[in-house]
Protein backbone atom coordinates (compact mmCIF):
# COMPACT_ATOMS: atom_id res chain seq x y z
CA UNK A 1 0.00 0.00 0.00
CA UNK A 2 1.19 3.44 -0.48
CA UNK A 3 0.50 6.92 0.50
CA UNK A 4 -2.77 7.19 -1.58
CA UNK A 5 -4.59 5.00 0.85
CA UNK A 6 -3.88 7.77 3.74
CA UNK A 7 -4.88 10.57 0.90
CA UNK A 8 -7.90 8.82 -0.24
CA UNK A 9 -9.57 8.24 3.07
CA UNK A 10 -8.83 12.02 3.83
CA UNK A 11 -9.79 13.44 0.90
CA UNK A 12 -13.29 11.44 1.11
CA UNK A 13 -14.13 11.79 4.63
CA UNK A 14 -13.41 15.48 4.04
CA UNK A 15 -15.32 15.29 1.58
CA UNK A 16 -18.47 13.72 2.70
CA UNK A 17 -18.64 15.44 6.16
CA UNK A 18 -18.74 19.04 4.34
CA UNK A 19 -21.46 17.02 2.34
CA UNK A 20 -23.58 15.55 4.95
CA UNK A 21 -22.89 18.56 7.09
CA UNK A 22 -24.69 20.90 4.67
CA UNK A 23 -28.09 19.17 4.99
CA UNK A 24 -30.33 21.08 7.11
CA UNK A 25 -30.40 18.07 9.40
CA UNK A 26 -29.79 18.83 12.98
CA UNK A 27 -29.89 15.29 14.32
CA UNK A 28 -26.84 14.65 11.88
CA UNK A 29 -25.19 18.21 13.05
CA UNK A 30 -25.66 17.71 16.86
CA UNK A 31 -24.21 14.39 16.52
CA UNK A 32 -21.34 15.21 14.43
CA UNK A 33 -20.79 18.59 17.38
CA UNK A 34 -21.21 15.82 20.29
CA UNK A 35 -18.45 13.65 18.63
CA UNK A 36 -15.99 16.71 18.55
CA UNK A 37 -17.24 17.50 21.80
CA UNK A 38 -16.35 14.58 23.07
CA UNK A 39 -12.64 13.87 22.31
CA UNK A 40 -11.98 16.92 23.29
CA UNK A 41 -9.34 17.49 27.09
CA UNK A 42 -11.32 17.33 29.50
CA UNK A 43 -10.96 14.92 32.90
CA UNK A 44 -8.98 12.36 30.10
CA UNK A 45 -6.54 14.15 28.00
CA UNK A 46 -6.88 14.07 24.08
CA UNK A 47 -4.39 10.71 23.79
CA UNK A 48 -6.25 9.26 26.13
CA UNK A 49 -9.23 9.27 24.71
CA UNK A 50 -8.25 8.77 21.28
CA UNK A 51 -6.93 5.41 22.58
CA UNK A 52 -9.92 4.35 24.11
CA UNK A 53 -11.58 5.25 20.49
CA UNK A 54 -8.89 3.44 18.74
CA UNK A 55 -9.80 0.14 21.10
CA UNK A 56 -13.11 0.42 21.09
CA UNK A 57 -12.93 1.14 17.05
CA UNK A 58 -11.21 -2.41 16.67
CA UNK A 59 -13.70 -4.05 18.83
CA UNK A 60 -16.28 -2.57 16.79
CA UNK A 61 -14.33 -3.22 13.81
CA UNK A 62 -14.65 -0.47 11.70
CA UNK A 63 -11.66 0.51 10.03
CA UNK A 64 -12.46 3.90 9.12
CA UNK A 65 -12.84 4.43 12.53
CA UNK A 66 -9.71 2.58 13.37
CA UNK A 67 -7.61 4.50 10.70
CA UNK A 68 -9.19 8.18 12.14
CA UNK A 69 -8.47 7.08 15.54
CA UNK A 70 -5.00 5.84 14.63
CA UNK A 71 -4.06 9.09 13.05
CA UNK A 72 -5.45 10.83 15.87
CA UNK A 73 -3.53 9.13 18.51
CA UNK A 74 0.07 10.35 16.64
CA UNK A 75 -1.32 13.73 16.73
CA UNK A 76 -1.78 13.41 20.04
CA UNK A 77 1.67 12.67 20.45
CA UNK A 78 1.38 8.75 21.08
CA UNK A 79 4.03 6.69 20.36
CA UNK A 80 4.20 3.47 18.59
CA UNK A 81 4.70 1.35 21.66
CA UNK A 82 1.41 2.73 23.76
CA UNK A 83 -0.23 2.04 20.28
CA UNK A 84 0.66 -1.47 19.79
CA UNK A 85 -0.56 -1.70 23.88
CA UNK A 86 -3.90 -0.48 22.83
CA UNK A 87 -3.68 -2.72 20.24
CA UNK A 88 -3.37 -5.83 22.32
CA UNK A 89 -6.29 -4.58 24.44
CA UNK A 90 -8.52 -4.31 21.17
CA UNK A 91 -7.45 -7.71 20.26
CA UNK A 92 -8.10 -9.50 23.90
CA UNK A 93 -11.47 -7.88 24.46
CA UNK A 94 -12.39 -8.68 20.65
CA UNK A 95 -10.88 -12.17 19.72
CA UNK A 96 -9.21 -12.91 16.97
CA UNK A 97 -12.07 -11.45 14.68
CA UNK A 98 -10.03 -8.36 14.68
CA UNK A 99 -6.57 -9.39 13.25
CA UNK A 100 -7.57 -8.48 10.00
CA UNK A 101 -8.45 -4.85 11.39
CA UNK A 102 -5.35 -4.86 13.40
CA UNK A 103 -3.11 -5.60 10.08
CA UNK A 104 -4.88 -2.75 8.51
CA UNK A 105 -4.25 -0.71 11.39
CA UNK A 106 -0.54 -2.07 11.76
CA UNK A 107 -0.25 -1.27 7.90
CA UNK A 108 -2.08 2.47 8.19
CA UNK A 109 0.35 3.40 11.09
CA UNK A 110 3.26 2.41 8.79
CA UNK A 111 2.04 4.50 5.83
CA UNK A 112 1.47 7.47 8.40
CA UNK A 113 4.95 7.35 10.03
CA UNK A 114 6.48 6.94 6.13
CA UNK A 115 5.07 10.34 5.93
CA UNK A 116 1.64 10.32 4.53
CA UNK A 117 -0.87 13.09 5.58
CA UNK A 118 -3.01 12.50 8.06
CA UNK A 119 -7.03 13.26 8.97
CA UNK A 120 -7.61 16.47 9.89
CA UNK A 121 -10.81 17.72 12.60
CA UNK A 122 -12.31 14.95 14.42
CA UNK A 123 -15.90 13.80 13.34
CA UNK A 124 -15.57 9.86 13.40
CA UNK A 125 -14.50 7.58 10.85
Amino acid sequence: MSDDRVRAFTEFRERMNQRILAEPNQVVRRFFALDTQAYQAGALDVATKELLGLVASLVLRCDDCISYHVAKCRDAGVGRDAMFEAFSIGLVVGGSIVIPHLRRAVDFLDQLEAGAEAPGEHVHG
